[in-house]
């Protein structure tokens, strides 16, 4: 049987590790397949989603590290991987039972940051 060989066009590989600054917008764009509505909508839906959820840990609930679990995936999801490297580290934290005051605070500089990132690139599409 004879073997069918086709031209494969070349892409981009991910880069191995993220881009510099707050939001990889590489990422983004891949993970949204290039789609601008649609990265514009879940910057915006993750901006306030952070906050929320920043102000639900502030009180370090019983659920807290479930909290920081989900903020750390989507953070990764966008291309925020300041936020899920802090994220992980206060969950890390959390579920050892170890004092979360520093890193519920790199938590908090993080998402400032990153907000302050998205907020930038909605205002400039």
């Amino acid at each position: 049987m004879p073997l069918h060989l086709e031209r494969v066009e070349w892409t981009q590989s991910p880069p191995l590790a993220p881009g510099a600054g707050p939001i990889d917008v590489d990422h983004l764009q891949r993970m949204t397949l290039g789609d601008r509505g649609l990265e514009r909508e879940v910057l915006a839906m993750f901006s306030t989603q952070s906050a929320r959820i920043l102000g639900e840990l502030a009180a370090l609930p019983p659920e807290a590290a479930t909290h920081a679990h989900t903020l750390k995936g989507s953070a990764r999801a966008i291309g925020a991987f300041g936020v899920a490297e802090a994220a992980a580290q206060l969950e890390t934290a959390l579920s050892g039972g170890s004092d979360a005051a520093q890193p519920l605070a790199a938590l908090g500089a993080a998402i400032a940051e990153a907000r302050t990132a998205i907020e930038l690139i909605l205002g400039r599409s």
